[in-house]
């Protein structure tokens, strides 16, 4: 049975101190409760690097700058009704205050503490590559 491929993109933004930022999914979302790397939805004429910019000013009020971006990796996972393709970004540089929009939580953790929250399936297979950083 086939299953629709779902294009997501999503950042690891990392502070001076080496942390990452992680956001908490709020009620109401599927999978409330599971933290997760801040981003959403590619939508249709957006490339993977615009739609992170437009994803993380809605969702933090945080500005990005594309230069700044650079690739981590991507997964590639199977959900029960559709398949997820998300390529994680990373930046160490953004402009205004982090001020989460969507009723979510959201921590800087130490890389090496990530895999002691309750985070969602897809990400976590990113874990080992973003420890190596």
């Amino acid at each position: 049975m086939s299953k629709p491929l779902v294009l997501v993109v999503a950042i690891a933004l990392i502070d001076s101190e080496e942390r990452i930022l992680m956001a908490q999914r709020p009620q109401g979302k599927h999978m409330a409760g599971y933290w997760e790397f801040p981003g959403g939805k590619i939508e249709i004429g957006e490339n993977p690097e615009n739609a992170l910019v437009r994803e993380i000013e809605e969702e933090l009020s945080i500005t990005l700058n594309e230069n700044a971006l650079f690739p981590i990796s991507f997964v590639s996972h199977d959900y029960d009704y559709f398949h997820l393709l998300m390529p994680l970004y990373g930046s160490r540089s953004w402009q205004g205050e982090i001020i989460p929009q969507e009723g979510q939580n959201t921590a800087w953790v130490p890389k090496n503490a990530i895999k002691d929250l309750q985070i969602i399936p897809a990400d976590r297979a990113l874990l080992p590559i973003l420890e190596r950083l």
